[in-house]
């Protein structure tokens, strides 16, 4: 049985909104349900997938009071993500407890845009009419740990796989860190099959290859391109596994669960602890419940797992749009009819009625000022919250100035020194081609310089020789040789009447 803040269910109903597959839950039995039905008796409870929701870290100073927690955290996330303003998120978060920071606190925000929330659940409201939780598929995860399914410490990483999306997410001792939506879904990895395979399969023959045959002993075809697939899958959660122990300074990942939506022969946790040297397990854990022996999607499982949970357990990030209604008295129509019902019965005790009146007003206007009086502080408290954030604007706009000046100097240094590494050699190396050519017809550079005319390079080499015909052999040489690459030029040729040497200034320009 499970408990929401105003109703008792007999009964669970785990939707998964993007196969539009249900699960029914009563005890400890699960079966499918083909055509659900709404029940005022049952809890319906959905997720989000990883690549419907942006998820970030977000720090707040301790001073904000807990009232005012959520206008900071959506004014910070409005400033830090450059969301768009136009659209009103819905937004949520859980408190991170692992930071030793004494001045602020940690939270994982999680945003979303409404409009997805409406595409994917609408067709299941249609059939269930109310969805009590809908959570971020990450934090079902939770379960496992407080129900000492996981009870081991350290930071565990979770991979499943499914056909419209795929994540990797990290928990650290027993407590959510990241995730992230990873693009190697069943319909991802079909698609990069056929490329890697040079030929467009079916996507029903690639994933019946993919869950029925063993890799081991297949002798297919598709086992090389599969291996290969496998391969930049590894990858990709090695790069991110990599990111995520930089960014929350973790030293090893001591586990890795993995598994699919649909059953594999393959066991992918094999290949994934030899590709990337860290124990890993099936994504595939006993969670007490019965079925009719057929292969449960873990997210229903967990899903249900999760809604057995007490409030104090759950995290407290909840996207429903389609709660159900409080109670009759508790609705504004009810309070309209109770209200209605009480002026007819004091309407017949008329010698209290206008006391009645009076009392009626006196309270309205207490409450007035009392509602006036929580705006005004809600007032005063968001504009302090925003002088907050416009000094905050202006120490980071100072800040990236000084980081952009840095930027440069380094930039302008790193150009010499390109220059230094890669043009000079060049140049020497040239230089020394055409010293060896010069030798051959017994002709010396004496000076030799580099300059730059109407961005043109061009190499000037002061040439001496004993005779005059030495120097135009050469210069005949190196046109033929060098013809379409080097254009050579030479203006005269000068005698030296006291070195008795032929002196020339030959100008190569350089392409």
């Amino acid at each position: 049985m499970s408990t929401s803040e105003q109703h008792t269910f007999s009964s669970v109903l785990s939707v998964n909104p993007y196969k539009e597959t249900y699960f029914k839950g009563v005890s400890s039995f699960l079966s499918e349900e083909k055509a659900p039905e709404y029940s005022k008796e049952q809890l319906v409870i959905s997720y989000l997938n990883t690549k419907e929701f942006i998820n970030a870290q977000i720090e707040i100073s301790k001073n904000i009071p807990d009232e005012d927690l959520y206008d900071a955290l959506s004014n910070k996330a409005y400033d830090e993500l450059a969301l768009d303003q136009a659209v009103e998120y819905k937004i949520q978060y859980v408190e991170s407890f692992s930071s030793l920071d004494e001045e602020n606190r940690h939270f994982h925000v999680f945003i979303v845009d409404p409009l997805d929330i409406t595409n994917t659940f609408a067709p299941v409201v249609e059939s269930v009419k109310y969805i009590d939780v809908i959570i971020p598929v990450p934090l079902l995860i939770k379960s496992l740990y407080v129900k000492e399914i996981v009870n081991n410490t350290g930071v565990h990483g979770y991979i499943y796989f499914q056909e419209n999306d795929a994540f990797l997410t990290i928990y650290s001792e027993k407590e959510f860190i990241y995730t992230k939506s990873i693009k190697y879904s069943f319909v991802d990895m079909h698609e990069r099959f056929c490329e890697l395979y040079g030929e467009r399969i079916d996507y029903d023959e690639f994933l019946k290859f993919f869950t029925q045959t063993n890799l081991k002993e297949s002798e297919s075809e598709y086992k090389t391109y599969i291996i290969k697939l496998y391969k930049e899958l590894f990858a990709n959660i090695n790069d991110i596994l990599t990111y995520t122990k930089r960014a929350f300074e973790i030293d090893k990942i001591d586990h890795i669960y993995i598994g699919s939506q649909i059953q594999t022969v393959t066991q992918l946790d094999e290949m994934i602890e030899a590709e990337l040297n860290i124990q890993s397990s099936q994504f595939n854990f006993d969670y007490g419940f019965e079925n009719n022996d057929t292969y449960v999607d873990q997210l229903h499982a967990l899903m249900h797992l999760y809604s057995n949970l007490s409030q104090e357990d759950r995290y407290k990030c909840n996207f429903t749009e389609y709660k159900r209604p409080p109670r009759f008295i508790q609705r504004d129509s009810g309070r309209l009819i109770t209200v209605i019902a009480a002026s007819l019965a004091l309407a017949f005790a008329y010698p209290i009625t206008y006391w009645v009146l009076t009392y009626a007003q006196s309270l309205q206007k207490d409450l007035l000022q009392q509602k006036y009086n929580e705006l005004h502080n809600t007032r005063v408290t968001r504009e302090a919250t925003i002088k907050n954030r416009l000094a905050d604007k202006e120490k980071s706009l100072q800040l990236l100035t000084k980081e952009e000046t840095e930027y440069n100097e380094k930039k302008n240094t790193l150009i010499k020194i390109h220059e230094v590494k890669v043009d000079y050699p060049m140049k020497a190396k040239l230089l020394a081609t055409f010293t060896k050519e010069m030798s051959k017809f017994y002709v010396k550079a004496t000076k030799t310089y580099y300059h730059e005319k109407d961005s043109k390079q061009i190499l000037t080499i002061d040439l001496a020789a004993k005779t005059d015909r030495r120097i135009t052999r050469l210069v005949e040489h190196l046109t033929k040789v060098y013809e379409g690459k080097y254009t050579f030029e030479l203006e005269e040729i000068l005698l030296n009447t006291d070195s008795k040497m032929y002196l020339s200034e030959l100008k190569v320009k350089l392409p």
